[in-house]
């Protein structure tokens, strides 16, 4: 197993499934984007081992806790995970996490969106350790995310060649 890979299993956690998107919905995009070394990734939701998107829902500052935010952006990191393994076969061919945007669905008044993306960012620096994990980051506050997702977290990457 991977080095990356063994360290998802030792915090007992696991990537999830590909998304399943709600009825209806069709995704006409890829996930991942892979253009020479470097990795764009689209904007991920949090998700349940089996794909679906995981609850709870809704605004932070209102539905929503900050720990709350917290577990649901941990939980976007090990969906992009997922993707990116499906991607590249083998996450320990990232370099380096070079950019995380981050977008929190808040209700209005709501100012601590560095506080709910902080639960990406510092899975994946604990995941990659500080040389690789280290990243630039934004964590902006948006009106509405779709299917009311708490967080909605894009990045982009370096791999091998």
């Amino acid at each position: 197993m991977a080095r990356v890979e063994e360290r998802i299993a030792a915090l007992g956690l696991t990537l999830p499934k590909r998304v399943q998107a709600p009825g209806g919905v069709v995704f006409p995009f890829r996930f991942v984007r892979v253009v020479g070394t470097r990795v764009f990734v689209a904007g991920h939701g949090p998700q349940n081992p089996d794909g679906t998107l995981a609850p709870p829902l809704g605004k932070l500052g209102r539905e929503l806790s900050v720990e709350q935010g917290y577990a649901a952006a941990r939980l976007t990191a090990l969906s992009v995970l997922g993707s990116l393994k499906s991607a590249l076969g083998d996450l320990d061919r990232i370099v380096a996490w070079c950019r995380v945007f981050g977008m929190v669905n808040s209700a209005p008044g709501f100012n601590r969106q560095p506080s709910v993306i902080n639960g990406f960012s510092d899975l994946v620096i604990e995941l990659f350790g500080a040389q690789i994990g280290a990243h630039a980051r934004s964590a902006v506050g948006m009106a509405e995310l779709p299917f009311d997702l708490p967080v909605e977290i894009e990045a982009d990457l370096e791999i091998d060649g």
